[in-house]
C-alpha cells in the first residue's frame, strides 16, 4: 500500500526564507499557575532540545477576564533576559489586535502601540512572525495594512500573518498590503474540519500560505473523547498510534502533518515531556486509507 510523503524536517514560513520546524509550540497557558522565569525556561528549553523552533505566543494570552493582560509575554520576556542566547535559537510569533474589553481594535493607533508594547514585554527588537489575531471589522483592512507594512519598514517584524481570518478576510487584507502574508493560524484537528472542504486550506495552498494549526487536539476532548463522534476519532487514531508506536495525541499531529498544505499543529502542552514527545509525529507515515478512515470518523458519515 502506498504511503503519503513522509514529514519533511523543516519548513519554510510561507515566501519568507524562515526555516521553521514542523510542528510550533504555543504559549496560551505560559503564564498559569504562577509559573516563574526559571520553570518558563524549562518549558522553552524542551521545545528547543526537541527540535521544535516555532515558539508562538500572543499579547492577550495571560489574560484571565479582569486582568493578565501580556502575562505570557513578559514572562517570556523574563526568560530572554536571564537567558539572551534563546531568541537566536527560534522563530518567535506573536500575536495582536484583541483588546480587552473592546474586544477587537485594530485601528492604527492601537494596532502599532500593540506592537510596540510587545516588543517591549518580551524584550525584543523583532518579532519574526506578526500575526493579526483576530480580525477587527470595524477597521478597514487598508489601515490595517498600513500598519503593518510601517512595522516590517521599521524592522520591528519580520513576516506577517493572520489568525482566525476568513478567507474573504485574506483576500482583502493580502489585497492592499504591500507584503505577502506568510502564514495563517486557523483552529484544526480531527475534530474540527470544516476547513479541509470551506477552502481555507486550498487558499493558503494558492497563496503560499504555512498553515498553524491552533488547538490541533480539539481542546482536549481527544484526550477525553465524551460524545460518539469523539470517541469513533479517538478509536481510529488509536489504532493507527498503537500501529505506529506512538500516543494518540501524536498521531493527531501526525494526521493533520500528512496534508500537502504542510500543517504545522502548535503543541499547547505546558508539560515538558508532553511537548518533547511532539516530535514524533514527523517519523509517521500514513497510508490514505488510514488518514481518510480518520476523517471518515470525523465527519460521521460516508465519504460522497
Amino acid at each position: 500500500m502506498s504511503l503519503l510523503p513522509p514529514i519533511p524536517a523543516t519548513r519554510t514560513l510561507g515566501a519568507s526564507d524562515i526555516a521553521i520546524s514542523p510542528i510550533a509550540w504555543g504559549m496560551w497557558r505560559l503564564a498559569e499557575d504562577d509559573r516563574n522565569a526559571a520553570e518558563a525556561a524549562r518549558l522553552v528549553h524542551a521545545a528547543l532540545d526537541a527540535g521544535i523552533t516555532l515558539l508562538d505566543t500572543a499579547d492577550i494570552y495571560g489574560f484571565d477576564g479582569s486582568g493578565g493582560f501580556g502575562d505570557a509575554e513578559a514572562l517570556l520576556g523574563e526568560v530572554f533576559a536571564a537567558e539572551p542566547g534563546l531568541r537566536g535559537r527560534m522563530v518567535l510569533a506573536s500575536k495582536g489586535g484583541i483588546m480587552p474589553p473592546l474586544p477587537y481594535d485594530q485601528s492604527a493607533g492601537y494596532l502599532a502601540s500593540a506592537i510596540d508594547a510587545s516588543l517591549r514585554r518580551m524584550k525584543v527588537d523583532t518579532i519574526d512572525l506578526y500575526q493579526v489575531h483576530r480580525p477587527d471589522i470595524l477597521t478597514h483592512p487598508q489601515e490595517v495594512s498600513r500598519t503593518l507594512d510601517d512595522a516590517v519598514a521599521a524592522g520591528k517584524i519580520r513576516t506577517l500573518g493572520v489568525s482566525n481570518f476568513t478567507i474573504q478576510q485574506v483576500e482583502a487584507l493580502q489585497h492592499f498590503l504591500g507584503h505577502r502574508l506568510v502564514s495563517t493560524q486557523p483552529e484544526i484537528s480531527p475534530l474540527r474540519i470544516t476547513c479541509f472542504e470551506n477552502g481555507e486550506l486550498d487558499q493558503a495552498m494558492r497563496l503560499g500560505l504555512s498553515v498553524l494549526a491552533w488547538s490541533p487536539l480539539g481542546g482536549g476532548r481527544l484526550l477525553s473523547p465524551e460524545t460518539a463522534r469523539d470517541k469513533a476519532v479517538a478509536a481510529e487514531l488509536d489504532r493507527i498510534a498503537k500501529e505506529q508506536g506512538v500516543s494518540r495525541s501524536v498521531a493527531a499531529y501526525g494526521w493533520l502533518m500528512a496534508h500537502p498544505a504542510g500543517i504545522v499543529p502548535i503543541i499547547g502542552s505546558q508539560n515538558p515531556a508532553r511537548i518533547a514527545e511532539g516530535v514524533a509525529a514527523m517519523g509517521m507515515r500514513w497510508t490514505r486509507q488510514d488518514w481518510y478512515a480518520v476523517l471518515v470518523a470525523a465527519r460521521g458519515e460516508r465519504l460522497p
